[in-house]
């Protein structure tokens, strides 16, 4: 049997799972969400969560990993036979095709505005036509 890839560094691995978890939405949405929710108070309630939900959640996956020693699919089979939490691993794998979906929309526009910037369609343009331009865009999908 040949031998499994591991992470080098506990730094590597936790950079993975807070980068698979955190995602590129939450990134760019927590200014505002701060902003519009209260500021610090919005903070503190964040960063609550993170600590009360988020690590257990996160420690619960290492734990179940290291225990099982396999993927996450072969991890739930192992560890509990005869039930139904392999429904757990399978929903890990198919995720990232919905989140890739949300992906390509972002690449779409991304695309465009390079495209529109390349061959100066944004030069002569004012901010209030690309505000509603994207409104636009975004209403009728």
């Amino acid at each position: 049997m040949a031998k499994r890839a591991t992470f080098v560094t506990k730094l590597g691995v936790i950079a993975a799972t807070v980068g698979s978890s955190v995602g590129l939405g939450n990134i760019w949405r927590f200014p505002y969400e701060t902003g519009q929710n209260g500021g610090a108070a919005f903070l503190l309630v964040y960063i609550l969560c993170v600590l009360f939900l988020g690590l257990p959640v996160m420690l619960a996956e290492f734990v179940v990993g290291r225990s099982a020693k396999a993927n996450v699919n072969r991890s739930f089979l192992k560890l509990a036979p005869g039930t139904h939490w392999n429904i757990i691993g399978y929903m890990g794998v198919f995720a990232p095709v919905f989140i890739m979906g949300f992906y390509s929309v972002i690449a779409g526009w991304t695309l465009d505005y390079v495209y529109q910037a390349a061959t100066f369609g944004m030069s002569q343009k004012s901010p209030e036509y690309f505000a509603t331009a994207f409104t636009e865009f975004t209403a009728s999908p």
